[in-house]
C-alpha cells in the first residue's frame, strides 16, 4: 500500500504561546514549508519541539496526520484544517494511519521512518483549537495520527510517495492500542509485542502499566 505526502511542516520559530503555563511555550502551532526537507534523527530540518518531557526524542521524531481522518474533523467541526493545524510534520493522503501496524516501517522521500506509536491528545491541543472538550472527543474518534522514529535519515517534500517496505507480524494497530491504552485496560497485555518498538522514553511506563495487569489476573 502506498500513500502519499501532501504538506511537510514545522513549527520553526512561530511557537504557540502559553500563559501561565510552563514551558510557556509549545511547538504545536505548524506551517507547511515549501521545497525538500532534512530528516535528522530527532526530527525535521527546522522543527522545534519544546516540551521534550512529552514531545519529541528518538521514539516521537516525526508525527504524521492522514487528510482522510483531517477531512472528518473538517465536517464536524465545520472549519479549515490545513496541513500543521494538528501538529503534524507530515500530512499525508492515500495512507490508512488508523490501521498502520505499530513497528511498520515506510519510505518517505529518501528516508526511512518506523510507526512506534498514537499520538494522545493534550490540554494544549484543546487549547490551540478552541474546543474544550477537544481532547475527549479526539480520543472517542480513535484517530489519533501516527508517531514515527528515523531509521534511516534523507530528505523529504510535498509529493513524495510513502510506501510500507515491512510490516510486524503482530497485526496491532495504532487505533487499536490506543483503545486499549484508553477504555480497555484489562487487555494491556496483549500490547506485549508493541514494546520494543515503543519510544525508549514510553517502553518502561506501558510495560509497567502491563505488569501491574498481569499480576492482578
Amino acid at each position: 500500500m502506498n500513500g502519499r505526502v501532501t504538506a511537510v511542516c514545522v513549527s520553526g520559530a512561530d511557537l504557540l504561546p502559553l500563559p501561565d503555563k510552563r514551558p510557556n511555550r509549545s511547538g504545536i502551532r505548524k506551517s507547511p514549508v515549501e521545497g525538500r526537507v532534512a530528516v535528522h534523527p530527532l526530527g525535521l530540518e527546522g522543527d522545534v519541539q519544546v516540551n521534550k518531557k512529552h514531545h519529541g526524542g528518538e521514539g516521537q521524531a516525526v508525527y504524521a496526520y492522514a487528510q482522510e481522518d483531517a477531512d472528518w474533523w473538517v465536517t464536524e467541526l465545520d472549519r479549515e484544517l490545513p496541513p500543521g493545524r494538528f501538529g503534524e510534520n507530515l500530512r499525508t493522503v492515500d495512507l490508512d494511519l488508523v490501521n498502520a501496524v505499530i513497528g511498520e516501517q515506510w519510505r518517505v522521500g529518501t528516508a526511512l521512518v518506523q510507526v512506534t506509536a498514537w499520538r494522545t491528545p493534550c490540554a494544549n491541543f484543546a487549547r490551540y483549537w478552541g474546543v474544550p472538550d477537544l481532547v475527549k472527543r479526539f480520543s472517542a474518534r480513535g484517530a489519533t495520527g501516527a508517531y514515527l522514529r528515523v531509521l534511516e535519515t534523507g530528505e523529504v517534500g510535498a509529493g513524495d510517495a510513502v510506501t510500507i517496505v515491512s510490516r510486524p507480524d503482530h497485526g496491532i494497530t495504532v487505533a487499536g492500542a490506543f483503545r486499549i491504552v484508553m477504555t480497555e485496560k484489562s487487555r494491556l497485555p496483549e500490547l506485549t509485542p508493541v514494546l520494543p518498538f515503543l519510544a525508549d522514553k514510553d517502553r518502561p511506563v506501558l510495560a509497567a502499566k502491563i505488569d501491574r495487569v498481569t499480576a492482578r489476573a
